[in-house]
Protein backbone atom coordinates (compact mmCIF):
# COMPACT_ATOMS: atom_id res chain seq x y z
CA UNK A 1 0.00 0.00 0.00
CA UNK A 2 2.87 2.35 0.90
CA UNK A 3 4.57 1.58 -2.44
CA UNK A 4 1.37 2.42 -4.35
CA UNK A 5 1.05 5.83 -2.59
CA UNK A 6 4.71 6.57 -3.34
CA UNK A 7 4.23 5.68 -7.03
CA UNK A 8 1.17 7.95 -7.24
CA UNK A 9 3.15 10.84 -5.73
CA UNK A 10 5.94 10.25 -8.24
CA UNK A 11 3.44 10.17 -11.10
CA UNK A 12 1.84 13.44 -9.98
CA UNK A 13 5.30 15.06 -9.67
CA UNK A 14 6.22 13.94 -13.20
CA UNK A 15 2.93 15.34 -14.57
CA UNK A 16 3.52 18.68 -12.83
CA UNK A 17 7.05 18.93 -14.24
CA UNK A 18 5.78 18.05 -17.74
CA UNK A 19 3.02 20.70 -17.52
CA UNK A 20 5.55 23.31 -16.40
CA UNK A 21 7.89 22.49 -19.29
CA UNK A 22 5.07 22.73 -21.85
CA UNK A 23 3.85 26.06 -20.41
CA UNK A 24 7.40 27.46 -20.32
CA UNK A 25 8.01 26.47 -23.96
CA UNK A 26 4.76 28.11 -25.12
CA UNK A 27 5.50 31.29 -23.16
CA UNK A 28 9.03 31.38 -24.52
CA UNK A 29 7.79 31.18 -28.13
CA UNK A 30 5.12 33.79 -27.42
CA UNK A 31 7.69 36.09 -25.87
CA UNK A 32 9.89 35.77 -28.96
CA UNK A 33 6.98 36.89 -31.16
CA UNK A 34 6.21 39.94 -28.99
CA UNK A 35 9.90 40.79 -28.66
CA UNK A 36 10.37 40.68 -32.43
CA UNK A 37 7.54 43.15 -32.96
CA UNK A 38 8.20 45.11 -29.75
CA UNK A 39 4.55 46.07 -29.57
CA UNK A 40 3.60 48.70 -26.99
CA UNK A 41 1.83 46.23 -24.74
CA UNK A 42 1.46 47.35 -21.14
CA UNK A 43 3.06 44.54 -19.14
CA UNK A 44 2.86 46.36 -15.84
CA UNK A 45 -0.34 48.38 -16.11
CA UNK A 46 -0.45 51.17 -13.55
CA UNK A 47 -2.57 50.29 -10.56
CA UNK A 48 -6.08 51.71 -10.34
CA UNK A 49 -6.84 51.83 -6.64
CA UNK A 50 -9.86 53.15 -4.83
CA UNK A 51 -11.01 51.01 -1.90
CA UNK A 52 -8.01 48.69 -1.65
CA UNK A 53 -4.27 49.09 -1.60
CA UNK A 54 -1.94 48.19 -4.44
CA UNK A 55 -1.37 44.47 -5.02
CA UNK A 56 2.23 43.41 -4.94
CA UNK A 57 5.41 45.35 -4.31
CA UNK A 58 7.18 47.41 -7.01
CA UNK A 59 10.37 45.87 -8.39
CA UNK A 60 12.30 49.09 -7.72
CA UNK A 61 11.69 50.52 -4.25
CA UNK A 62 10.50 54.12 -4.61
CA UNK A 63 12.34 56.97 -2.98
CA UNK A 64 10.74 57.94 0.30
CA UNK A 65 8.07 60.61 -0.10
CA UNK A 66 10.13 62.96 2.06
CA UNK A 67 13.06 62.71 -0.38
CA UNK A 68 10.92 63.63 -3.38
CA UNK A 69 9.10 66.36 -1.46
CA UNK A 70 12.42 67.82 -0.31
CA UNK A 71 13.71 67.97 -3.88
CA UNK A 72 10.48 69.62 -5.07
CA UNK A 73 10.74 72.19 -2.28
CA UNK A 74 14.35 73.02 -3.17
CA UNK A 75 13.51 73.58 -6.84
CA UNK A 76 10.45 75.66 -5.91
CA UNK A 77 12.61 77.75 -3.59
CA UNK A 78 15.10 78.49 -6.41
CA UNK A 79 12.27 79.44 -8.76
CA UNK A 80 10.59 81.68 -6.15
CA UNK A 81 13.89 83.53 -5.68
CA UNK A 82 14.18 83.95 -9.46
CA UNK A 83 10.60 85.28 -9.76
CA UNK A 84 10.01 87.60 -6.77
CA UNK A 85 6.62 89.25 -6.20
CA UNK A 86 6.19 92.50 -8.17
CA UNK A 87 2.89 94.03 -7.05
CA UNK A 88 1.77 97.16 -8.88
CA UNK A 89 -0.88 99.79 -8.25
CA UNK A 90 -1.43 100.84 -11.87
CA UNK A 91 -0.53 99.50 -15.31
CA UNK A 92 1.45 102.71 -15.89
CA UNK A 93 4.10 101.47 -13.45
CA UNK A 94 4.73 98.28 -15.47
CA UNK A 95 7.38 97.93 -18.17
CA UNK A 96 6.53 99.66 -21.44
CA UNK A 97 7.95 98.53 -24.78
CA UNK A 98 7.28 101.95 -26.27
CA UNK A 99 9.12 103.92 -23.59
CA UNK A 100 12.04 101.50 -23.05
CA UNK A 101 15.25 102.45 -24.89
CA UNK A 102 17.75 100.37 -26.86
CA UNK A 103 21.30 101.38 -27.72
CA UNK A 104 23.72 99.53 -29.98
CA UNK A 105 27.08 99.24 -28.22
CA UNK A 106 30.07 100.14 -30.44
CA UNK A 107 27.94 100.75 -33.56
CA UNK A 108 29.41 100.39 -37.07
CA UNK A 109 28.25 101.05 -40.58
CA UNK A 110 29.01 97.50 -41.65
CA UNK A 111 29.42 94.32 -39.64
CA UNK A 112 31.31 91.17 -40.55
CA UNK A 113 29.86 87.67 -40.55
CA UNK A 114 30.68 86.03 -37.24
CA UNK A 115 30.74 89.31 -35.27
CA UNK A 116 28.74 89.75 -32.08
CA UNK A 117 26.37 92.70 -31.96
CA UNK A 118 25.48 93.88 -28.46
CA UNK A 119 22.50 96.03 -27.53
CA UNK A 120 21.79 97.64 -24.17
CA UNK A 121 18.14 97.76 -23.15
CA UNK A 122 16.97 100.19 -20.47
CA UNK A 123 13.50 99.20 -19.31
CA UNK A 124 11.12 102.05 -18.54
CA UNK A 125 7.52 102.17 -17.40
CA UNK A 126 4.59 103.81 -19.22
CA UNK A 127 5.46 107.14 -17.58
CA UNK A 128 9.01 106.97 -18.93
CA UNK A 129 10.65 106.23 -15.59
CA UNK A 130 13.62 103.86 -15.38
CA UNK A 131 12.83 100.45 -13.93
CA UNK A 132 14.97 99.50 -10.95
CA UNK A 133 14.51 95.74 -11.18
CA UNK A 134 14.59 93.10 -13.92
CA UNK A 135 12.50 90.02 -14.59
CA UNK A 136 10.84 91.06 -17.86
CA UNK A 137 10.13 88.10 -20.16
CA UNK A 138 11.88 89.07 -23.41
CA UNK A 139 12.46 87.30 -26.71
CA UNK A 140 15.31 88.37 -28.99
CA UNK A 141 15.48 87.24 -32.61
CA UNK A 142 17.38 88.20 -35.76
CA UNK A 143 16.12 87.32 -39.22
CA UNK A 144 16.49 87.77 -42.97
CA UNK A 145 13.14 86.71 -44.48
CA UNK A 146 14.45 86.81 -48.06
CA UNK A 147 17.16 84.32 -47.08
CA UNK A 148 14.80 82.24 -44.90
CA UNK A 149 17.29 82.79 -42.11
CA UNK A 150 16.82 83.33 -38.39
CA UNK A 151 18.43 82.92 -34.97
CA UNK A 152 17.65 83.74 -31.37
CA UNK A 153 19.55 86.35 -29.39
CA UNK A 154 20.94 85.91 -25.90
CA UNK A 155 19.33 88.01 -23.15
CA UNK A 156 21.34 88.81 -20.01
CA UNK A 157 19.30 90.32 -17.15
CA UNK A 158 21.31 92.51 -14.76
CA UNK A 159 18.33 92.64 -12.37
CA UNK A 160 18.41 96.45 -12.22
CA UNK A 161 16.21 97.36 -15.19
CA UNK A 162 18.99 96.96 -17.77
CA UNK A 163 19.58 94.03 -20.12
CA UNK A 164 22.32 93.05 -22.56
CA UNK A 165 21.01 91.59 -25.82
CA UNK A 166 23.69 89.73 -27.79
CA UNK A 167 23.30 88.63 -31.42
CA UNK A 168 25.79 86.46 -33.29
CA UNK A 169 25.81 87.55 -36.94
CA UNK A 170 25.79 84.12 -38.56
CA UNK A 171 25.16 85.12 -42.19
CA UNK A 172 25.76 87.89 -44.73
CA UNK A 173 23.06 90.23 -45.94
CA UNK A 174 20.44 92.59 -44.55
CA UNK A 175 19.52 91.48 -41.04
CA UNK A 176 16.49 92.65 -39.06
CA UNK A 177 16.63 92.65 -35.26
CA UNK A 178 13.64 92.08 -33.00
CA UNK A 179 13.21 92.33 -29.25
CA UNK A 180 9.75 91.45 -27.97
CA UNK A 181 8.42 92.27 -24.54
CA UNK A 182 6.35 89.11 -24.07
CA UNK A 183 5.36 90.03 -20.50
CA UNK A 184 6.60 92.77 -18.16
CA UNK A 185 8.14 91.61 -14.89
CA UNK A 186 4.91 92.50 -13.10
CA UNK A 187 3.02 90.16 -15.45
CA UNK A 188 5.61 87.42 -14.94
CA UNK A 189 5.18 87.70 -11.18
CA UNK A 190 1.38 87.61 -11.50
CA UNK A 191 1.48 84.53 -13.76
CA UNK A 192 3.79 82.72 -11.35
CA UNK A 193 1.60 83.44 -8.32
CA UNK A 194 -1.61 82.57 -10.17
CA UNK A 195 -0.21 79.34 -11.62
CA UNK A 196 0.60 77.95 -8.20
CA UNK A 197 -2.77 78.79 -6.65
CA UNK A 198 -5.17 76.35 -8.28
CA UNK A 199 -5.68 73.05 -10.07
CA UNK A 200 -9.09 73.83 -11.56
CA UNK A 201 -8.34 75.86 -14.71
CA UNK A 202 -9.06 72.69 -16.68
CA UNK A 203 -12.06 70.43 -16.02
CA UNK A 204 -11.67 66.72 -16.86
CA UNK A 205 -14.67 64.52 -17.59
CA UNK A 206 -14.27 60.78 -17.15
CA UNK A 207 -16.48 58.29 -18.97
CA UNK A 208 -17.39 55.03 -17.22
CA UNK A 209 -19.01 51.94 -18.73
CA UNK A 210 -22.08 50.75 -16.83
CA UNK A 211 -23.49 47.80 -18.72
CA UNK A 212 -24.83 49.19 -21.98
CA UNK A 213 -24.80 52.82 -20.79
CA UNK A 214 -22.05 55.37 -20.22
CA UNK A 215 -21.76 57.55 -17.12
CA UNK A 216 -19.77 60.79 -16.98
CA UNK A 217 -18.22 62.25 -13.83
CA UNK A 218 -15.77 65.01 -12.91
CA UNK A 219 -12.08 64.10 -12.67
CA UNK A 220 -8.98 66.06 -11.64
CA UNK A 221 -5.49 65.98 -10.18
CA UNK A 222 -7.12 67.14 -6.94
CA UNK A 223 -10.84 66.87 -6.14
CA UNK A 224 -12.39 68.55 -3.13
CA UNK A 225 -15.52 66.48 -2.72
CA UNK A 226 -17.37 64.71 0.05
CA UNK A 227 -18.48 61.98 -2.36
CA UNK A 228 -16.57 58.73 -2.80
CA UNK A 229 -13.62 59.07 -5.16
CA UNK A 230 -11.84 56.72 -7.49
CA UNK A 231 -8.10 57.08 -7.00
CA UNK A 232 -5.95 56.08 -9.97
CA UNK A 233 -2.58 55.72 -8.32
CA UNK A 234 0.85 54.98 -9.66
CA UNK A 235 1.96 52.92 -6.68
CA UNK A 236 5.71 53.27 -7.25
CA UNK A 237 5.94 57.05 -7.63
CA UNK A 238 2.77 57.96 -5.72
CA UNK A 239 1.28 60.09 -8.51
CA UNK A 240 -2.51 60.08 -8.52
CA UNK A 241 -5.53 61.18 -10.52
CA UNK A 242 -9.08 61.21 -9.18
CA UNK A 243 -12.63 60.83 -10.46
CA UNK A 244 -15.91 61.05 -8.61
CA UNK A 245 -17.13 57.50 -8.38
CA UNK A 246 -20.44 56.89 -10.18
CA UNK A 247 -23.06 55.06 -8.16
CA UNK A 248 -22.90 51.27 -8.45
CA UNK A 249 -20.04 51.45 -10.98
CA UNK A 250 -16.55 50.10 -10.21
CA UNK A 251 -13.58 52.45 -10.58
CA UNK A 252 -11.97 50.08 -13.10
CA UNK A 253 -14.83 50.85 -15.52
CA UNK A 254 -13.22 54.21 -16.48
CA UNK A 255 -12.58 54.07 -20.24
CA UNK A 256 -12.39 57.57 -21.74
CA UNK A 257 -11.57 61.16 -20.88
CA UNK A 258 -11.83 64.67 -22.28
CA UNK A 259 -11.35 68.14 -20.89
CA UNK A 260 -12.39 71.76 -21.28
CA UNK A 261 -11.25 75.07 -19.83
CA UNK A 262 -13.04 76.35 -16.76
CA UNK A 263 -14.01 80.01 -16.51
CA UNK A 264 -11.76 80.73 -13.54
CA UNK A 265 -8.83 83.09 -13.07
CA UNK A 266 -6.42 83.66 -10.21
CA UNK A 267 -5.33 87.01 -11.67
CA UNK A 268 -6.81 90.24 -10.35
CA UNK A 269 -8.82 92.46 -12.69
CA UNK A 270 -5.87 94.87 -12.83
CA UNK A 271 -3.38 92.08 -13.57
CA UNK A 272 -5.54 90.79 -16.44
CA UNK A 273 -5.08 94.10 -18.29
CA UNK A 274 -1.39 93.17 -18.78
CA UNK A 275 -2.41 90.11 -20.80
CA UNK A 276 -4.80 91.66 -23.31
CA UNK A 277 -3.64 90.99 -26.86
CA UNK A 278 -2.15 94.46 -27.44
CA UNK A 279 0.10 94.11 -24.38
CA UNK A 280 1.60 90.70 -25.20
CA UNK A 281 4.65 90.33 -27.46
CA UNK A 282 5.13 94.05 -28.10
CA UNK A 283 8.11 95.06 -30.26
CA UNK A 284 10.68 97.19 -28.42
CA UNK A 285 12.93 97.75 -31.46
CA UNK A 286 10.18 99.05 -33.75
CA UNK A 287 11.46 101.20 -36.64
CA UNK A 288 15.00 100.02 -35.96
CA UNK A 289 17.27 100.09 -39.02
CA UNK A 290 18.35 96.80 -40.56
CA UNK A 291 21.96 95.75 -40.06
CA UNK A 292 24.23 95.22 -43.05
CA UNK A 293 26.48 92.17 -42.65
CA UNK A 294 29.37 91.44 -45.05
CA UNK A 295 31.70 88.51 -45.50
CA UNK A 296 34.80 90.71 -44.96
CA UNK A 297 38.22 89.10 -45.34
CA UNK A 298 38.02 86.92 -42.28
CA UNK A 299 39.69 83.57 -41.92
CA UNK A 300 37.65 80.64 -43.26
CA UNK A 301 35.17 79.18 -40.83
CA UNK A 302 36.88 76.29 -39.00
CA UNK A 303 35.60 72.79 -39.72
CA UNK A 304 33.39 71.54 -36.90
CA UNK A 305 33.03 67.96 -35.74
CA UNK A 306 29.94 65.96 -36.65
CA UNK A 307 27.03 66.33 -34.26
CA UNK A 308 26.80 63.45 -31.82
CA UNK A 309 24.90 62.60 -28.63
CA UNK A 310 25.47 64.43 -25.35
CA UNK A 311 27.13 67.53 -26.81
CA UNK A 312 27.05 70.70 -24.71
CA UNK A 313 24.39 73.16 -25.80
CA UNK A 314 25.06 76.89 -26.30
CA UNK A 315 22.90 80.05 -26.45
CA UNK A 316 22.01 80.46 -29.23
CA UNK A 317 22.34 76.80 -30.14
CA UNK A 318 22.37 77.49 -33.88
CA UNK A 319 20.76 79.38 -36.74
CA UNK A 320 18.45 78.80 -39.71
CA UNK A 321 19.75 79.39 -43.24
CA UNK A 322 17.53 78.68 -46.25
CA UNK A 323 15.17 76.89 -43.83
CA UNK A 324 17.96 74.50 -42.76
CA UNK A 325 19.07 74.32 -39.12
CA UNK A 326 22.81 74.80 -38.52
CA UNK A 327 24.07 74.12 -34.97
CA UNK A 328 26.80 76.31 -33.47
CA UNK A 329 28.95 73.58 -31.95
CA UNK A 330 28.86 70.86 -34.63
CA UNK A 331 27.99 69.98 -38.22
CA UNK A 332 24.90 68.05 -39.25
CA UNK A 333 25.87 65.40 -41.77
CA UNK A 334 23.42 64.33 -44.50
CA UNK A 335 21.76 61.14 -43.27
CA UNK A 336 19.79 58.54 -45.22
CA UNK A 337 16.83 58.05 -42.92
CA UNK A 338 15.97 54.42 -43.68
CA UNK A 339 19.57 53.24 -43.36
CA UNK A 340 20.07 55.20 -40.16
CA UNK A 341 16.93 53.67 -38.63
CA UNK A 342 17.87 50.12 -39.63
CA UNK A 343 17.68 47.78 -36.63
CA UNK A 344 16.53 50.56 -34.31
CA UNK A 345 13.79 50.49 -31.68
CA UNK A 346 12.66 54.09 -31.17
CA UNK A 347 10.25 54.96 -28.39
CA UNK A 348 8.75 58.48 -28.61
CA UNK A 349 7.16 59.36 -25.28
CA UNK A 350 5.11 62.44 -24.49
CA UNK A 351 2.75 64.94 -26.03
CA UNK A 352 1.53 65.73 -29.54
CA UNK A 353 4.70 67.71 -30.38
CA UNK A 354 6.65 64.42 -30.35
CA UNK A 355 3.75 62.64 -32.05
CA UNK A 356 4.58 64.94 -34.97
CA UNK A 357 7.84 63.00 -35.26
CA UNK A 358 6.25 59.62 -35.92
CA UNK A 359 3.89 61.28 -38.40
CA UNK A 360 6.93 62.80 -40.16
CA UNK A 361 8.71 59.41 -40.24
CA UNK A 362 5.66 57.73 -41.79
CA UNK A 363 5.21 60.50 -44.36
CA UNK A 364 8.93 60.49 -45.30
CA UNK A 365 9.47 56.75 -45.65
CA UNK A 366 7.54 54.60 -48.11
CA UNK A 367 8.67 51.40 -46.37
CA UNK A 368 7.44 52.30 -42.87
CA UNK A 369 4.00 50.78 -42.35
CA UNK A 370 1.52 51.67 -39.65
CA UNK A 371 0.28 48.84 -37.45
CA UNK A 372 -3.37 49.06 -36.40
CA UNK A 373 -3.44 48.82 -32.61
CA UNK A 374 -7.25 49.03 -32.57
CA UNK A 375 -7.43 52.36 -30.79
CA UNK A 376 -9.15 55.54 -31.95
CA UNK A 377 -8.51 59.28 -31.95
CA UNK A 378 -5.48 61.54 -32.18
CA UNK A 379 -4.11 60.34 -28.84
CA UNK A 380 -4.07 56.64 -29.72
CA UNK A 381 -0.77 54.79 -29.46
CA UNK A 382 1.02 54.66 -32.79
CA UNK A 383 3.37 52.01 -34.14
CA UNK A 384 5.23 52.03 -37.45
CA UNK A 385 7.47 49.17 -38.62
CA UNK A 386 9.73 48.27 -41.52
CA UNK A 387 10.11 44.49 -41.28
CA UNK A 388 12.83 44.28 -43.93
CA UNK A 389 15.05 46.77 -42.11
CA UNK A 390 13.86 45.76 -38.62
CA UNK A 391 12.75 49.32 -37.79
CA UNK A 392 10.29 49.82 -34.94
CA UNK A 393 9.01 53.32 -34.06
CA UNK A 394 6.38 53.91 -31.39
CA UNK A 395 4.64 56.97 -30.01
CA UNK A 396 2.90 56.78 -26.66
CA UNK A 397 1.11 59.59 -24.84
CA UNK A 398 2.06 60.53 -21.31
CA UNK A 399 -0.40 60.07 -18.45
CA UNK A 400 -2.52 62.71 -16.70
CA UNK A 401 -2.74 65.64 -16.98
CA UNK A 402 -3.62 65.17 -20.65
CA UNK A 403 -5.68 68.03 -22.05
CA UNK A 404 -7.95 67.42 -25.02
CA UNK A 405 -11.42 68.54 -26.04
CA UNK A 406 -11.79 65.37 -28.13
CA UNK A 407 -12.56 62.17 -26.24
CA UNK A 408 -9.55 59.88 -25.82
CA UNK A 409 -9.16 56.39 -24.41
CA UNK A 410 -7.51 55.84 -21.02
CA UNK A 411 -7.81 52.06 -21.03
CA UNK A 412 -4.07 51.62 -21.51
CA UNK A 413 -2.79 54.94 -20.18
CA UNK A 414 0.57 54.66 -18.43
CA UNK A 415 2.92 56.97 -16.62
CA UNK A 416 6.07 57.62 -18.62
CA UNK A 417 8.30 56.28 -15.85
CA UNK A 418 6.58 52.90 -16.02
CA UNK A 419 7.03 52.71 -19.81
CA UNK A 420 10.75 53.43 -19.35
CA UNK A 421 10.98 50.83 -16.57
CA UNK A 422 9.70 48.11 -18.90
CA UNK A 423 12.10 49.13 -21.68
CA UNK A 424 15.03 46.74 -21.78
CA UNK A 425 17.36 49.10 -23.59
CA UNK A 426 20.58 48.44 -25.53
CA UNK A 427 22.71 50.23 -28.14
CA UNK A 428 19.95 50.16 -30.79
CA UNK A 429 17.24 51.42 -28.43
CA UNK A 430 16.46 55.14 -28.46
CA UNK A 431 14.06 56.84 -26.03
CA UNK A 432 12.90 60.39 -26.81
CA UNK A 433 11.06 62.31 -24.09
CA UNK A 434 8.91 65.41 -24.60
CA UNK A 435 7.07 66.74 -21.59
CA UNK A 436 5.52 70.09 -20.75
CA UNK A 437 2.72 71.57 -22.84
CA UNK A 438 -0.10 69.81 -20.94
CA UNK A 439 1.38 70.82 -17.58
CA UNK A 440 1.35 74.58 -18.15
CA UNK A 441 -2.14 75.20 -16.64
CA UNK A 442 -1.25 73.46 -13.35
CA UNK A 443 0.93 74.33 -10.34
CA UNK A 444 4.63 73.82 -11.06
CA UNK A 445 4.88 71.12 -8.36
CA UNK A 446 2.94 68.76 -10.67
CA UNK A 447 5.53 69.17 -13.42
CA UNK A 448 8.54 68.97 -11.07
CA UNK A 449 7.24 65.73 -9.55
CA UNK A 450 6.69 64.17 -12.99
CA UNK A 451 10.15 65.27 -14.21
CA UNK A 452 11.78 63.82 -11.08
CA UNK A 453 9.98 60.50 -11.53
CA UNK A 454 10.96 60.29 -15.21
CA UNK A 455 14.54 61.16 -14.21
CA UNK A 456 14.62 58.25 -11.75
CA UNK A 457 13.29 55.88 -14.42
CA UNK A 458 15.92 57.05 -16.94
CA UNK A 459 18.58 56.64 -14.27
CA UNK A 460 17.49 53.03 -13.74
CA UNK A 461 17.44 52.42 -17.52
CA UNK A 462 20.98 53.75 -17.97
CA UNK A 463 22.22 51.66 -15.03
CA UNK A 464 21.00 48.40 -16.58
CA UNK A 465 21.62 49.42 -20.21
CA UNK A 466 24.20 52.24 -20.41
CA UNK A 467 24.36 52.03 -24.23
CA UNK A 468 20.74 53.16 -24.57
CA UNK A 469 20.41 56.61 -26.15
CA UNK A 470 18.05 58.91 -24.24
CA UNK A 471 17.10 62.27 -25.74
CA UNK A 472 15.15 65.12 -24.18
CA UNK A 473 13.25 67.31 -26.65
CA UNK A 474 12.48 70.63 -24.99
CA UNK A 475 9.15 72.39 -25.50
CA UNK A 476 8.29 74.29 -28.67
CA UNK A 477 7.27 77.92 -28.32
CA UNK A 478 3.57 78.31 -29.06
CA UNK A 479 0.91 80.85 -30.06
CA UNK A 480 1.61 84.13 -28.31
CA UNK A 481 -1.92 85.46 -27.89
CA UNK A 482 -3.60 82.33 -26.60
CA UNK A 483 -4.75 82.43 -22.95
CA UNK A 484 -1.60 83.56 -21.15
CA UNK A 485 -2.72 82.43 -17.70
CA UNK A 486 -2.99 78.81 -18.82
CA UNK A 487 -0.57 78.53 -21.73
CA UNK A 488 1.97 81.37 -21.78
CA UNK A 489 5.44 80.51 -23.05
CA UNK A 490 6.69 81.85 -19.74
CA UNK A 491 5.35 78.64 -18.17
CA UNK A 492 7.17 76.60 -20.82
CA UNK A 493 10.39 78.56 -20.26
CA UNK A 494 10.30 77.77 -16.54
CA UNK A 495 9.58 74.09 -17.24
CA UNK A 496 12.58 73.94 -19.60
CA UNK A 497 14.77 75.32 -16.81
CA UNK A 498 13.39 72.64 -14.47
CA UNK A 499 14.11 69.85 -16.97
CA UNK A 500 17.68 71.05 -17.56
CA UNK A 501 18.29 71.27 -13.82
CA UNK A 502 16.88 67.82 -13.06
CA UNK A 503 18.54 65.94 -15.94
CA UNK A 504 21.95 67.62 -15.84
CA UNK A 505 23.54 64.70 -13.94
CA UNK A 506 22.48 62.04 -16.49
CA UNK A 507 24.10 60.98 -19.74
CA UNK A 508 21.26 62.24 -21.94
CA UNK A 509 21.18 64.35 -25.12
CA UNK A 510 19.19 67.53 -25.64
CA UNK A 511 17.36 68.70 -28.75
CA UNK A 512 16.71 72.36 -28.03
CA UNK A 513 13.33 72.68 -29.74
CA UNK A 514 12.75 75.91 -27.78
CA UNK A 515 15.69 77.69 -29.42
CA UNK A 516 15.00 76.08 -32.81
CA UNK A 517 11.37 77.26 -32.91
CA UNK A 518 12.40 80.79 -31.84
CA UNK A 519 14.94 80.84 -34.69
CA UNK A 520 12.25 79.76 -37.18
CA UNK A 521 9.80 82.24 -35.66
CA UNK A 522 6.96 79.71 -35.79
CA UNK A 523 4.90 80.71 -32.71
CA UNK A 524 2.94 77.49 -33.17
CA UNK A 525 2.78 74.61 -30.70
CA UNK A 526 2.75 72.32 -33.75
CA UNK A 527 5.35 73.86 -36.09
CA UNK A 528 5.35 73.17 -39.86
CA UNK A 529 6.75 69.92 -41.23
CA UNK A 530 10.01 71.51 -42.38
CA UNK A 531 10.75 72.59 -38.78
CA UNK A 532 9.91 69.10 -37.46
CA UNK A 533 12.15 67.65 -40.18
CA UNK A 534 15.07 69.74 -38.97
CA UNK A 535 14.52 68.58 -35.38
CA UNK A 536 14.56 65.01 -36.67
CA UNK A 537 17.77 65.66 -38.64
CA UNK A 538 19.51 66.44 -35.35
CA UNK A 539 18.03 63.24 -33.91
CA UNK A 540 19.35 61.16 -36.84
CA UNK A 541 22.83 62.65 -36.40
CA UNK A 542 22.70 61.75 -32.71
CA UNK A 543 21.83 58.09 -33.28
CA UNK A 544 23.86 57.28 -36.43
Amino acid sequence: MKTTVTNRKSLWLLLLILAFLITFTVLQKSTKVWTALKLPISLHHWNMITESSSPGTPLNPAASPSETELRISKIREKLDQMIPPRPFTHVNTTTSAKHSTVTILNPRDTYCRGDQLDILLEARDHLGRRKEYGGDFLRARMSSPALKAGASGKVTDFNNGTYLISFTLFWEGQVSLSLLLIHPSEGVSALWRARNQGYDRVIFTGQFINGSTRVNTDCALILNSSTELCQYLDAQDQEAFYCMRPQHVPCAALTHMHSKNKEVSYLSKQERTIFVRSNVGVEIMENFNVISVSKCNKDPVPVKEKCKPRMTSTIPSGHVWKEIWNPVSCDLAPIKMNECLRGKFIHLLGDSTIRQWIEFFKASSKTLKSVDLHEHGKLQHQLAVDLDRNINIQWQKHAYPLIGSSIYSVKEIEYMARVIDRTGGEKNTVVVISLGQHFRPFPIDVFIRRALNVHKAVQRLLLRSPDTIVIIKTENIREMHNDAERLSDFHGYIQNLVMMDIFQDLNVSIIDAWDITIAYGTNDVHPPQYVVGNQINIFLNYIC
